[in-house]
Parts: C-alpha cells; sequence; structure tokens
C-alpha cells in the first residue's frame, strides 16, 4: 500500500487561497453583529435566572474559551494592556478587549473593541451604545466573579 505524502501549506499558500475569501475587515459587521445578538440573549437568560439558554444550546458561563489579561507588549506594536473575553480560536476567531483603568469600584473599561482574526487577517470595531452597555455589564460580571483580579495575579 503506498502512503500519500502529507504537507502542510505554507504560508504563501494560505495566503493566496485566503485571497478568494472575503476579508475580515468585510466579514466583521455581520460576525460582530451576530455575537452580539447571542451574547444578548445569553445575557438576558442568565439575568432572569435561566441556567440555559435553549435558542443557542448554551449558557453565559460556557459561551466563552477564556478571559485573560494581555500584558503591554505582549505582541509586536502592542503598547497597551487589555483584558480579553475571547470566544473563539484558530481561523476565525474572536474576542472583545477591554482597555481600562482602576477605579473605585475595580476596573473599569474606557474603551471596548471587537476582533475578528483569520490567518493574518484582522480587523476590529469600537463599541459604542447598547454594545458598549452590554459588554460593559458582562466585563462587570467577570470582576464581581473574580475573574478580573485572577487574570492579573497569573501574570505577576
Amino acid at each position: 500500500m503506498h502512503k500519500r505524502k502529507q504537507t502542510t501549506p505554507d504560508r504563501d499558500a494560505l495566503s493566496t487561497n485566503m485571497k478568494e475569501q472575503p476579508t475580515c475587515e468585510e466579514r466583521i459587521g455581520s460576525e460582530l453583529q451576530s455575537t452580539l445578538d447571542t451574547l444578548r440573549d445569553l445575557w438576558k437568560s442568565y439575568c432572569e435566572g435561566e441556567e440555559y439558554c435553549e435558542e443557542h444550546n448554551t449558557n453565559m458561563s460556557e459561551y466563552h474559551l477564556g478571559f485573560d489579561y494581555v500584558a503591554p507588549d505582549t505582541f509586536k506594536d502592542q503598547d497597551e494592556g487589555y483584558f480579553r473575553y475571547q470566544l473563539s480560536w484558530g481561523g476565525p476567531s474572536d474576542e472583545f478587549r477591554f482597555f481600562v483603568t482602576p477605579g473605585r469600584h475595580g476596573y473599569e473599561p474606557y474603551r471596548i473593541e471587537y476582533w475578528f482574526l483569520d490567518w493574518w487577517d484582522g480587523a476590529s470595531r469600537r463599541l459604542h451604545g447598547e454594545d458598549r452597555n452590554l459588554l460593559n455589564e458582562i466585563f462587570t460580571w467577570f470582576d464581581d466573579m473574580g475573574c478580573v483580579e485572577s487574570a492579573i495575579e497569573e501574570i505577576t
């Protein structure tokens, strides 16, 4: 029996294939809207005391991959640290980034961004209005559970 040699596509091959696909910038609007719609439903269920959201087959606590702190200079050209609420990973991945300052009641986000990333491509949007309010509530939820302090302790 002849074994076929497995090859891994190189970056140029992946890049060529990606040119055939819509860019992250072209996709981010619909991805962000879909993610926000899901989070609104999950958050509403959680706030109403429901442990499970049947519509999305999950709950608030299980919807994300992780919540952590990304220290300044972790990545090239990243001067500012942020808390990352990571929803998916790989190609594509998406996450919310909370840029915070210490406040009277813990950390307070002064900027919240959504990032959509896919193999050497990425796009982001700054949240405003209702969308920002929703993610600010979710950040407070993480803070109240001790996740914010725990994320900081993990890097120190």
